[in-house]
């Protein structure tokens, strides 16, 4: 049996890939419960609940210590944290716009920009441009179909993404284990948290929406992180990579399963050139971390 051959049977028996898939399902189906409660509390103010019940669990599972690093480890860190509140804003503030499969696409160029740069392969280039055909079949520009505010947060949301993979790389030469990311997360609660209190108010403070800010901060950070971190463990970079790119399929699944939310044909071909465009980048070099 050839070595290709060999890789991704040994994946499989490793136990990764259901870690992997369980970890793309927990993000989705928790976005998807967020935009539930968008209606009530906001876009800002469901942020704002699952940066905090994420520190508060983050804190108290790594026990970081900043005063054990330097100035300008903590001044990287805080870096970290303003863009992960910046892009988990954003994205809710898209999805409460538009549908959940075509935000968390559109989003998904970051990460597929990131990898498209750090390539030498010049059929990535090729992927690039299939993905780039994608996003605009998504936008609808001059179409009207989707809302174009809604478009401009997941494209922000994709950018912050590209500066988030870029600060945890740096980030975790610095931090052991989760502490970085723990950290991080405290300091992102501080973005949110203007927006979320004047969208809110005090029904923040209602225990319903508490429970469900907590399920989410369990679903879409505390859990995906433990999986992908144990799925690391278990796969190659590549294999990794590969499976990360069925997200903007999962986040549809969850915008019709929770949410309701039929696609356009165009809009689920527009999808699977992102997913392929994003295995084809990822299948032969190296990933990215997931956000």
């Amino acid at each position: 049996m050839a070595v290709s051959d060999r890789a991704p049977a040994e994946a499989l028996k490793s136990g990764g890939v259901p870690l992997v898939l369980a970890g793309i399902a927990s993000v989705q189906f928790g976005a998807a419960l967020g935009r539930t409660i968008f209606d009530d509390i906001g876009p800002a103010g469901a942020t704002l609940l699952r940066a905090f019940f994420s520190a508060v669990i983050l804190l108290a599972i790594w026990r970081p210590h900043p005063r054990e690093h330097s100035a300008r480890d903590l001044r990287l860190v805080a870096a970290f944290g303003v863009v992960l509140g910046a892009m988990n804003l954003c994205i809710y503030e898209s999805i409460a716009r538009i549908p959940l499969g075509i935000a968390v696409t559109i989003e998904f160029a970051g990460p597929l920009g990131i990898a498209v740069a750090l390539s030498r392969r010049r059929l990535d280039l090729a992927w690039a441009v299939l993905a780039a055909i994608g996003i605009v079949l998504l936008a609808d520009p001059g179409g009207g179909a989707v809302d174009a505010l809604g478009v401009a947060f997941a494209l922000a949301a994709a950018t912050l993404w590209a500066l988030y993979i870029l600060l945890a790389q740096a980030a975790g030469r610095v931090f052991t284990g989760g502490r970085g990311v723990a950290i991080a997360m405290a300091v992102a609660v501080l973005v949110p948290l203007g927006p979320g209190i004047a969208q809110a108010g005090s029904e923040l403070l209602n225990p319903q929406w508490l429970a469900i800010g907590c399920a989410v901060a369990l679903l879409s950070s505390v859990l995906p992180y433990s999986l992908d971190t144990e799925a690391l463990r278990r796969l190659p970079a590549n294999v990794f990579g590969v499976l990360m790119s069925l997200e903007p399929g999962a986040a549809a699944l969850a915008g019709f399963a929770v949410l309701g939310q039929d696609l356009r044909a165009r809009d689920l071909v527009a999808i699977a050139l992102v997913v392929m465009a994003s295995i084809g980048v990822t299948r032969a070099g190296p990933t990215v971390p997931e956000a």
